[in-house]
């Protein structure tokens, strides 16, 4: 027996305890788990109050628009002056303009901090939906 085919035989016995390479890395399924992240979501959504999901479609209306590559969404840091106009914008298209001038006063306060904390959530649910699914791995 030359010196191959005895290594060749010894193999067994000294590598046991090696795990197979298909088993070291384990594949994820990330896209599943980012679906059950969704409905549980959307079942949540559908526990807001009426008011509230009026609102919402507005919010997701506008964060669709911003959902592209170099938006403002994914900043590091987002610019604040641009995310208070975001939600003016937004403010301005729920709340029809006869109901502003009969208040006669601008803009209700309390409702915009309501579309401020919406805008923000759903920002950081894409934010966080595309850091975890949309990685480039290179």
């Amino acid at each position: 027996m030359n010196r191959l085919e005895e290594f060749y035989m010894r193999m067994p016995e000294e590598n046991t305890n090696r795990m197979p390479f298909y088993l070291s890395y384990p594949m994820t399924n990330v896209y599943q788990t980012e679906k059950e992240y969704e409905r549980d979501m959307e079942r949540m959504k559908e526990l807001y109050p009426k008011r509230m999901k009026k609102l919402l479609a507005y919010v997701e209306e506008e964060c669709d628009k911003m959902e592209y590559e170099g938006s403002m969404m994914y900043d590091e840091y987002p610019d604040k002056v641009l995310l208070y106009w975001t939600a003016g914008s937004i403010y301005d298209k729920a709340v029809p303009v006869q109901e502003a001038e009969h208040r006669g006063r601008g803009r209700d306060r309390d409702l915009m901090d309501v579309i401020q904390v919406l805008l923000y959530d759903e920002m950081y649910r894409r934010r966080g939906r595309r850091r975890r699914c949309c990685r480039r791995w290179w």
